[in-house]
């Protein structure tokens, strides 16, 4: 059983997870019973930590906010995960945000163990990040923080946006979510003109205070944002695409592709569908030869002319 110090810096580690735990589960973890639970509810309390009970069948225990920030409990694997996320933020695609990272950075390795601050160092030591030098835009933090506050109070969002031929205008939209993607920020939001769902490049908004009114929430455009918006990015920016039948199951194809190529959809248990997009026919042949499978083009014929050529140089190697 812990000491009565360390059980109340374990039950406060506990309540700081966002849920909550009942009377049952605390005692459960701690190896006490639900009265010393109580008790120890009550001492922290005391010591200024703003913890709610509710009562009932689903009751349970959470830690509020206050009005000061607690002490950050943290297990070994946490620790190591907040310092490998400051580093990447340190060199991440937000702007303005390194800085502060790195402050955070430099106070929680001054009181990591020795253990935990080799395993951190070591890790730095032998990985190469591809940061700041590889091309790509940056968003403004304080622009996240505007678009995200707005979708959480389900608040209209008015401002100019840059296409990508460069012409400006002006968007009111009901934004709903973030989504990254490789360098680059995404909102999916619905056009309140256009009457329909868009996805928009952060990095080519401006966003106009103050916020619109309020609205109602409507039903997301799909379960998974994540796909939604790169089939929507990948769409809008290729060159050519073309549709394929690959004769395996849909989880074998989507492991040997990226998913910025394009949808996977299962056809039947031994075969399925691609939507396959790329800016050359080249690049599209290529990624069908890594798939490993048979496959059938379905609607490219710059593809099928591609492949020929392909499978001309190839029977030429082979001799």
């Amino acid at each position: 059983m812990l000491e009565t110090s360390a059980r109340l810096l374990r039950l406060l580690s506990l309540l700081q997870t966002p849920r909550e735990w009942s009377g049952s589960e605390l005692a459960g973890r701690l190896e006490v019973s639900t009265r010393t639970v109580r008790n120890d509810v009550d001492r922290l309390r005391s010591l200024g930590y703003p913890v709610h009970a509710t009562r009932g069948a689903i009751g349970g225990y959470r830690l509020g906010a206050g009005a000061n920030l607690p002490p950050l409990l943290l297990d070994d694997e946490e620790a190591v995960a907040v310092a490998v996320g400051l580093r990447t933020a340190a060199t991440g695609s937000v702007a303005g945000i390194e800085e502060t990272a790195l402050r955070a950075l430099a106070k929680l390795e001054q009181v990591l163990p020795s253990r935990l601050r080799r395993r951190v160092n070591t890790l730095q030591s032998y990985t190469v990040a591809v940061g700041p030098d590889q091309p790509g835009p940056r968003v403004d933090a304080a622009v996240l923080t505007a678009i995200a506050n707005a979708a959480r109070d389900h608040e209209r969002l008015r401002f100019d946006y840059r296409s990508h031929d460069t012409s400006v205008s002006r968007r009111d939209v009901e934004p709903y979510r973030l989504v990254t993607w490789g360098r680059r920020w995404y909102l999916v939001a619905w056009d309140v003109e256009r009457q329909d769902w868009r996805t928009f490049r952060v990095d080519r908004m401006e966003p106009k205070i103050p916020t619109g009114p309020r609205f109602a929430p409507r039903p997301l455009p799909a379960e998974d944002l994540a796909a939604y918006v790169s089939r929507g990015v990948g769409s809008a920016t290729w060159r050519f695409t073309a549709r394929i039948i690959v004769h395996a199951s849909a989880e074998v194809v989507a492991e040997r592709l990226p998913a910025m190529l394009g949808p996977v959809e299962a056809v039947d248990d031994e075969r399925s569908a691609i939507t396959l997009g790329a800016d050359n026919v080249e690049m599209m042949a290529v990624w069908l030869g890594a798939i490993g499978h048979d496959f059938t083009v379905v609607d490219s014929p710059e593809l099928v002319e591609e492949l020929r050529k392909v499978a001309d140089r190839y029977q030429r190697a082979a001799g």
